[in-house]
């Protein structure tokens, strides 16, 4: 982009937040996540389902959100600059996507409207429940109008907004993707190991909620290798026998699970060195087994 192209590209009004107007588009769970944080934090946001479509009239909002599925991204950009339903005054268009850059919203910047991708590494699990927010990142890039908004939005939710130059987007997306599904994906498969032992559903999930939490504050505070627990980080080769050896009785289709979560966490445990290499081995070799096995 040009120096000139960039001058020309709008400032964000009312940065500061005070009076910040937003409008979401998309009534799903992301949208309705953001709108409910948006109103607790004193804003005024205006949400829009997506099976309603676009509306009729102008949006006359300082942020514009588009809280739609990847594919319908570029085409709802196309309609905004089609239709004219942006760009009559200063405005910031942000998607939420998190594999997509700023250029998915190519067909609606222009003078007076400023773009950018703003990603919220937040668990989005369904419409009637919003998550917290807070201490949540704020991946932000595009327009520096845009960026900006964003950015303000961000802090005032109690986020951590950040700009990563050079951020491969799909390698990104993919982790987020890798801790929040496969979290609970694993939490799936604990809470059918937790009724096999006896205990009912919906304690099991009140049993391992806290757990999770607790796993992503050590994650948070310690970082990697030092979060990690259990009979691996020890060295516990007995331990992690008798582990499969339930898991084999009661659930045989969770040790391929078991077995790879014990493979990704060895490296991790090496590094800690709370445990002879012998002990390590000796994990390795169970493990090894069960794949050979299997």
């Amino acid at each position: 982009m040009s120096a000139r192209a960039s001058a020309r590209r709008p400032r964000a009004r009312r940065e500061g937040g005070a009076g910040l107007d937003v409008f979401i588009y998309g009534g799903g769970k992301v949208g309705r996540g953001l709108a409910r944080a948006i109103r607790d934090a004193g804003l005024s946001v205006t949400l829009r389902a997506a099976r309603d479509g676009l509306p009729e009239e102008r949006i006359d909002a300082d942020l514009v959100i588009l809280a739609v599925r990847d594919r319908d991204i570029a085409p709802c950009a196309e309609a905004l600059r089609d239709r004219a339903l942006v760009g009559h005054r200063d405005v910031a268009v942000v998607h939420c996507a998190g594999a997509l850059g700023p250029e998915a919203l190519e067909a609606v910047r222009s003078d007076r409207v400023a773009v950018a991708q703003m990603h919220p590494m937040i668990s989005f699990a369904s419409p009637s429940f919003a998550p917290s927010l807070a201490r949540g990142q704020l991946h932000v890039d595009g327009d520096p109008a845009a960026v900006r908004a964003a950015r303000s939005l961000g802090a005032r939710l109690g986020m951590t907004p950040r700009t990563l130059p050079g951020l491969d987007r799909v390698a990104y997306h993919a982790a987020a993707g890798l801790v929040a599904n496969g979290a609970a994906a694993l939490a799936a498969g604990g809470i059918d190991l937790l009724e096999r032992a006896g205990v009912d559903r919906t304690t099991a999930a009140q049993m391992l909620g806290p757990l999770l939490r607790t796993v992503a504050d050590n994650v948070e505070a310690l970082g990697v290798p030092d979060a990690l627990t259990g009979p691996v980080r020890r060295g516990d080769a007995t331990a992690v026998a008798r582990h499969l050896e339930t898991l084999r009785r009661l659930a045989p289709h969770l040790v391929p699970f078991y077995v790879a979560a014990g493979a990704t966490q060895l490296p991790l445990a090496r590094a800690l060195g709370e445990a002879p290499p012998a002990a390590f081995d000796a994990i390795q070799q169970l493990l090894d087994g069960i794949k050979h096995r299997g």
